[in-house]
């Protein structure tokens, strides 16, 4: 049997060396499918995974990347449905221009919340962060999440500058997926069931290192 050849690189030139390969395998035609800053995000999200078929199921709603850098640089707030997103994302640069990143599921008024009104943490989540200047909300994991986002923003009550929902599984993530991608406002989602928790804090890091 072979031996794989191990690649020797410093630590500083792999990210730049990977991101060197994925543009390599995409070629140019699939690159220009995408506008210089939104290829920003599509490549950090297939580094995040190893998966090119994000290339073919991301969507970009018209303005969407200029309304995250818009609410990242007005030092909003971005909520997150999983404690492994908050943990993901770039804290020290979302903390540079005043915002942070609120995760609510794990809080003692979620978990009563929810058990009293019979709904999932991830929707009780998203209600209780209304008032929190959110810019960007990105849900990775809970579909439910998703739809809570969509329900309150029609309602006028939660209207974040850009939704990204990309939430992975087999029960409403493509759905719900499928119904943000026809919203009029700004949006970045992965059709289909594939996502998750990784996806959408790569697309988050990407906006913050365009911002």
């Amino acid at each position: 049997m072979n031996t794989p050849e191990i690649k020797k690189i410093g630590p500083l030139a792999i990210e730049a060396e990977s991101f060197r390969i994925i543009e390599s395998e995409l070629g140019p035609e699939k690159r220009e499918q995408f506008s210089p800053e939104e290829f920003e995000v599509v490549r950090r999200c297939i580094h995040a995974t190893g998966d090119f078929s994000f290339a073919d199921t991301m969507r970009f709603s018209q303005g969407a990347i200029a309304a995250g850098l818009a609410a990242i640089r007005a030092g909003k707030n971005i909520l997150v449905d999983v404690n492994m997103a908050a943990s993901g994302i770039s804290v020290g640069l979302l903390e540079k221009f005043g915002g942070r990143v609120i995760c609510r599921i794990g809080e003692p008024d979620t978990v009563m919340r929810a058990k009293e009104g019979k709904k999932t943490r991830s929707e009780v989540a998203m209600e209780l962060a209304v008032n929190d200047n959110i810019g960007i909300v990105a849900i990775g994991n809970a579909p439910t999440a998703l739809l809570k986002v969509m329900e309150l923003r029609e309602k006028g009550i939660l209207l974040p500058d850009l939704v990204i929902g990309v939430p992975v599984g087999f029960v409403n993530a493509a759905e719900s997926k499928e119904i943000l991608s026809t919203q009029p406002y700004a949006f970045i989602t992965a059709l289909g069931r594939k996502g998750g928790t990784p996806v959408a804090v790569a697309a988050v890091n990407a906006l913050l290192r365009l911002a």
